[in-house]
């Protein structure tokens, strides 16, 4: 517990260190473009391939589930975007992206911090830490945000062709669920709940790497160290966001 304790003070302590005022703007603004396009557009591919098989699984599910002749054939449209929208496409597409953004920064800084790059930026007076993590923080929260709408409709899609070539149901009827009682609050809670995870993945992931010590085996349990925190801590503010926003 007391270790515990001491990761979170030095954890708030760099957070610190990486919100204090940057040197120079441009650099930052270039790296942050060149962070979005490593972390976030490259991660679109996963993120299409996982949210269409989930927004099938989802539908083909809810077919089964709700097969009676009581319950309209339009509900499983219905469910199926609930579902997308609320858990899956912020939080499951999160823990996914956990193991392949998280484990990324932790081993990318964690070999810089055992190489003594991350001492030589020091030594030149430059704050590493805002430096390395900032311009990943910022790129983060600006994108993930957008591949949670990019899932939301791959996933919705997913569920309308195995509604439609699984003869689940007629096409119109998956359509109608999905336009019915539709809350556009729902998806603000989704996208807010994108940037906070996407927060928490890349603070703690830098967080691991940035404190490796060792030798190159120690970056590969900092990456480890990196996704198991990034996931128990998700799955912990994803309790505590629906319980504050879904009241």
């Amino acid at each position: 517990m007391i270790k515990l304790f001491e990761h979170i003070g030095k954890y708030f302590m760099l957070l610190a260190k990486v919100f204090s005022r940057p040197e120079k703007g441009r650099i930052y603004r270039r790296r942050i473009m060149f962070e979005m396009e490593a972390l976030g557009f490259n991660s679109i591919s996963l993120t299409a391939i996982i949210s269409t098989f989930i927004g099938a699984v989802v539908a083909l599910q809810m077919a089964i589930t709700l097969e009676s002749p009581f319950i309209p054939k339009f509900m499983i449209g219905y469910a199926t975007r609930e579902v997308m929208i609320l858990e899956f496409s912020s939080t499951v597409v999160a823990l996914i992206l956990a193991g392949k953004v998280g484990s990324n920064i932790a081993s990318e800084i964690g070999t810089m911090r055992i190489t003594e790059q991350i001492d030589a930026l020091e030594i030149m007076g430059v704050n590493s830490a805002s430096y390395l993590i900032l311009p990943k923080v910022v790129a983060t929260v600006v994108f993930f945000p957008i591949l949670t709408l990019f899932s939301i409709f791959v996933g919705i899609i997913g569920g309308y062709v195995i509604a439609r070539w699984g003869g689940l149901m007629l096409p119109g009827d998956y359509i109608e669920g999905l336009f019915y009682y539709f809350e556009p609050f729902s998806i603000t809670y989704a996208l807010v709940k994108g940037a906070v995870f996407a927060f928490i993945i890349t603070s703690i992931s830098a967080y691991c790497g940035y404190y490796a010590k060792g030798n190159s085996l120690e970056v590969g349990r900092a990456s480890t160290r990196a996704v198991v925190a990034s996931s128990v801590t998700i799955m912990i503010f994803d309790l505590i966001l629906t319980q504050i926003m879904r009241v």
